[in-house]
């Protein structure tokens, strides 16, 4: 109906603008000392010479969303993970369970070096968002988690729009990993094995965009130290993020760390990146244009109405496995495949979409119909094999 019709036009707005990272929900500056609004952003490793004329000014969204109440205290999840008398796998795994709940996300990266003459750093990039992290499979040694934006948005009159529920990224946890699919630039994914030696005592976190496409793999393994649980990935590569692909052509990969840290109250996401060229030949990487920091904050939230994401859970999950299970397949029939377009540049995730938004509006859910939908869609995907 038309009804739902503009929920999917409203979903996919929310695609474009907060996944996108350029109109993501802004965080209320917060006033000076003194109790006065603040004039402007300001980042700590800022580039402090010849950059008066604003042209590093934070980029991001513009939006902004209403108040919301930080949880204080410590929770059980982080009680779980340093409970005593844990055998180790048991403490990681609780680790990467203590990541799902219902957060503020701020987001933040800065340009830190560069490697051309002449570089100019880009601006920095801040936005943040509300999300809703669940549980989709929790077994021995593998861990599924999938993340939702469940948004608000108050308007010019003061009325507070939404609940808007938007299907995020997910992260794929799995012990002892020996086979993983990772990113080799130019919309490029290929099995990689590892030796059961190099797999030893470790995590693989496998990273899906929002339509459950392929991000990124990487290897890496808990360290629980003195009340600290950290993952430290190997080096890995990645596609441009959603907020560079519509502003940045002159590098093609992202070659990076990660770190996971868990926190009393949530966790944070860090990353050390260089913006890579690759060799247009061989695809081998070529000159590097700079490297970037990000911090990613999951700060655990009370009190905020979260409902909407957990009935776009219930109504939709079915239907999403079918999806998970389609590219699943593609993974372990196609050694090596292309996409023919970038999905968020391509809006490929669209027609995915609008099939989850009707189910979550409704619709009675028919597994054959949406197994062979989730099929056809997800080979469309797929670039001609050469």
């Amino acid at each position: 109906g038309t009804m739902a019709r503009m929920r999917i036009v409203r979903a996919l707005v929310i695609v474009a603008l907060v996944i996108a990272g350029v109109g993501c929900a802004r965080m209320p500056k917060p006033p000076r000392p003194d109790g006065t609004p603040a004039a402007s952003r300001q980042y700590t490793f800022a580039w402090r010479y010849g950059t008066d004329d604003g042209s590093l000014a934070p980029r991001g969204g513009t939006s902004r969303g209403p108040a919301v109440t930080l949880d204080a205290a410590a929770g059980t999840a982080w009680e779980r993970v340093h409970a005593p008398s844990l055998t180790p796998l048991e403490r990681d795994r609780r680790a990467i369970l203590a990541m799902a709940g219902t957060f503020r996300t701020t987001f933040d990266f800065l340009e830190v070096m560069g490697f051309k003459p002449g570089f100019k750093p880009d601006r920095p990039y801040q936005s943040w968002g509300t999300e809703y992290v669940y549980v989709v499979r929790d077994e021995p040694r593998f861990i599924s988690l999938q993340h939702l934006l469940v948004m608000f948005m108050p308007g010019a009159d003061g009325k507070v729009a939404g609940p808007f529920v938007t299907k995020h990224w997910r992260q794929d946890w799995r012990h002892q990993d020996t086979e993983l699919v990772t990113y080799r630039g130019r919309l490029t994914w290929a099995r990689e094995r590892l030796s059961s030696a190099a797999a030893r005592g470790a995590w693989t976190q496998s990273v899906y965009q929002v339509d459950d496409s392929p991000r990124y793999a990487a290897l890496g393994r808990w360290e629980h130290f003195a009340g600290v649980s950290t993952w430290r990935s190997d080096r890995t590569w990645r596609p441009l993020p959603r907020r560079e692909w519509s502003v940045r052509r002159d590098y093609d990969v992202l070659i990076g760390t990660n770190q996971v840290t868990i926190t009393p109250t949530g966790w944070v996401h860090q990353e050390d990146n260089l913006k890579v060229a690759l060799d247009p030949v061989s695809g081998a990487p070529g000159a590097t244009v700079s490297k970037e920091l990000g911090l990613n904050r999951y700060e655990r939230i009370v009190g905020f109405d979260d409902a909407a994401g957990r009935q776009y859970q219930q109504r939709t999950e079915p239907f999403w496995a079918e999806v998970r299970r389609a590219w699943a397949d593609v993974a372990r029939r196609h050694p090596r495949f292309t996409l023919r377009a970038a999905p968020d540049e391509g809006q490929l995730f669209v027609p995915l979409f609008e099939y989850a938004e009707k189910l979550d509006e409704g619709a009675a859910y028919d597994a054959a119909d949406a197994r062979a939908f989730a099929t056809r869609t997800v080979g469309g995907y797929l670039a001609p094999r050469q």
